[in-house]
């Protein structure tokens, strides 16, 4: 039934958008929101049902809160590193999403400058 689960969690594109950005490591809710464009309320939700389905974890540092994919998971689970390794960039929203990652690191931004995610954003869209 934890397969069905991990299935059910990953057939959402919210949340593939989130398990997609969160391949090159952890993400703050702040973070995840902003890359995205999404709400908090709907990024909470969606990360919600991948921690139930073990596909991410989290941790709290200071006043934020980091999630991460589920190392124990991807290890037991080979099927989803494959998707992480080979599947994700084949679907143009996806490479966008993490196009907008790329940037937002290279810039060296951080929680406390977030804001300034949009700029990039413009910019990858155009």
């Amino acid at each position: 039934m934890e397969i069905i689960q991990m299935l059910k969690a990953l057939s959402d594109e919210t949340r593939l958008r989130i398990f997609n950005i969160l391949r090159d490591g952890p993400l703050c809710v702040c973070e995840i929101e902003s890359i995205l464009e999404i709400s908090q309320s709907n990024a909470s939700r969606h990360l919600s049902k991948l921690t139930s389905a073990n596909l991410v974890t989290y941790y709290k540092e200071s006043k934020f809160i980091y999630y991460k994919l589920d190392d124990e998971t991807l290890n037991q689970y080979n099927f989803i590193q494959n998707l992480l390794n080979d599947g994700l960039d084949k679907y143009e929203t996806l490479k966008c999403d993490y196009d907008i990652l790329k940037a937002y690191k290279k810039a060296d931004l951080n929680c406390d400058t977030v804001s300034k995610v949009k700029h990039i954003i413009s910019e990858i869209k155009k």
